[in-house]
């Protein structure tokens, strides 16, 4: 049949999908090329301002990568709707028919099977979401090669998915002239604070040890949802991850690893509708402080994830109730949800009952069972979480599919590019550029950096020596 290809047996002594040297080889001077045009851009060339936020001048691109292990055996077509959801089925139907998507520099079919050691492309006009207009800040730059920043939100750490020049690490390098980078402590792309970046590798190492041996304090602020409960309020509770790809992070006390956060309230706001918390974690899990304050019952206020009731229910995920099992009409159709992210769900219980994880061992349930699933780890105890995983892959399929929705043309539709003829996504809100977690100060052995107080935490301004002053002389 046109388009199959025989599926090919990884070579020996290599794990299925990784690619030859010789191979690696030519990756890497593809990727030389694109830094080396990327160097010769100023930033000018790339950055601008408009309508209060940072924009970058769209610019072609070119991905390049090998071929995953979870990517042999699927189709390019199937790979790239599953795999890369910020564009339409359409639009890779048609990208792969021009061959602007290829394999192994070669225009191949939408039917093609992706095998091993595969080398896939995709060129593209690429247009950056636009990110916070508050610039990067510089705190300090010691002797030994030790940068501290403070970090906006809506800027991520790293060039990821649709993100390059507006990261903080590109930032970094263009703005500042700043150009081997290690980043020590990384935060989520909608937190703001504090980040510890080595200039060389030898203070990276030195920093990233004393992180893993607890010799760094951290204390972070944030804004939460009601009126938080005075004193020292410590949470325990294990955490793990539930789906890699959705970047789901769940109180789990079975399989969850250690975790402890100390909070203590600052202030409330006259409303009462939301209060300005202390928090330091002694652990360092993905999410930890967002994951802690939602199963207290104080989820971060504007928190897309974790302070989301069309995901989580009611119950907002309080004490660790997962909400009840979606009926058919909710859950995602083949169309939403792509094949290697849907999970296997559950006979639906009763709408009203509430369902807790497990306390199964899932590893001994898994291995019974024989199967496995890729949206997240592979145990069976995971059957509790697909109602979970399937109302937030429901929720985000619609945030992605309001953005590309068609509108009349005598509407206010937006604006296409001309050059690729894609429509420019709608600007985010300022809500939708932070979430309201601060990582505030940051103390070692000998040395303690802070930033100033973002904003939406000025009430907590005059509390803050009284938490510090208790920290220091804990």
């Amino acid at each position: 049949m046109a388009g199959r290809r025989k599926h090919q047996r990884p070579e020996s002594g290599r794990p299925n999908g990784d690619a030859p040297p010789q191979k690696m080889a030519k990756l890497i001077d593809h990727r030389q090329e694109q830094k080396d045009e990327e160097a010769s851009m100023t930033v000018d060339d790339i950055y601008f301002e408009e309508g209060g936020l940072q924009r970058i001048h769209p610019y072609f691109f070119k991905f390049t990568t090998y071929a995953k292990g979870r990517w042999v055996g699927r189709t390019i077509y199937e790979l790239f709707c599953s795999e890369f959801r910020d564009r339409t089925p359409a639009y890779y139907e048609s990208a792969i028919t021009q061959g602007i998507i290829e394999i192994n520099n070669k225009k191949v079919e939408p039917s093609t099977v992706v095998c091993n050691s595969d080398l896939i492309t995709h060129y593209i006009h690429r247009h950056e979401p636009p990110v916070t207009t508050q610039p990067l800040a510089i705190v300090r730059e010691t002797e030994d090669g030790l940068l501290i920043v403070d970090k906006p939100g809506s800027i991520p750490v790293h060039p990821t998915g649709r993100y390059n020049f507006n990261s903080i690490i590109r930032i970094l390098e263009k703005k500042h002239g700043y150009r081997a980078l290690f980043p020590i402590n990384r935060l989520d792309r909608l937190t703001s604070g504090l980040m510890l970046v080595g200039l060389n590798s030898e203070v990276a190492r030195r920093m990233e040890s004393d992180l893993s041996a607890h010799r760094i304090q951290k204390e972070y602020i944030c804004r939460v949802k009601g009126v938080f409960p005075t004193g020292r309020i410590v949470c325990d509770q294990p955490i793990r991850v539930v789906a890699h790809k959705l970047s789901l992070n769940c109180v789990d006390r079975e399989e969850g690893k250690p975790s402890l956060t100390e909070f203590e309230l600052m202030a409330v706001d006259d409303d009462e509708m939301h209060s300005i918390v202390y928090c330091r974690p002694k652990t360092g899990r993905t999410h930890q402080i967002r994951v802690h304050l939602q199963f207290l019952g104080y989820p971060i206020a504007n928190d897309p994830l974790y302070c989301n009731r069309e995901v989580w229910g009611d119950s907002m995920g309080k004490d660790g109730v997962l909400p009840p099992a979606p009926t058919l009409s909710e859950l995602p159709t083949p169309a939403d949800t792509p094949a290697a992210e849907t999970p296997s769900v559950p006979t639906p219980p009763s709408s009203t009952d509430q369902v807790k994880p497990p306390l199964v061992k899932g590893k001994k349930a898994n291995k019974m069972a024989g199967t496995t699933s890729t949206s997240f780890p592979s145990d069976q105890s995971n059957v509790a979480w697909a109602p979970l995983v399937g109302r937030l892959e429901k929720w985000r399929t619609k945030q992605e599919l309001a953005e590309m929705v068609d509108v009349p043309a005598d509407a206010d539709a937006p604006r296409k590019c001309d050059k690729c003829s894609d429509p420019f996504m709608p600007d985010p809100t300022p809500d939708e550029l932070c979430i309201w977690l601060h990582a505030w100060r940051y103390s070692g052995p000998g040395w303690s950096y802070e930033t100033e107080l973002p904003e939406w935490a000025n009430r907590a301004v005059e509390h803050i020596d009284r938490v510090k002053y208790k920290k220091e002389t804990a």
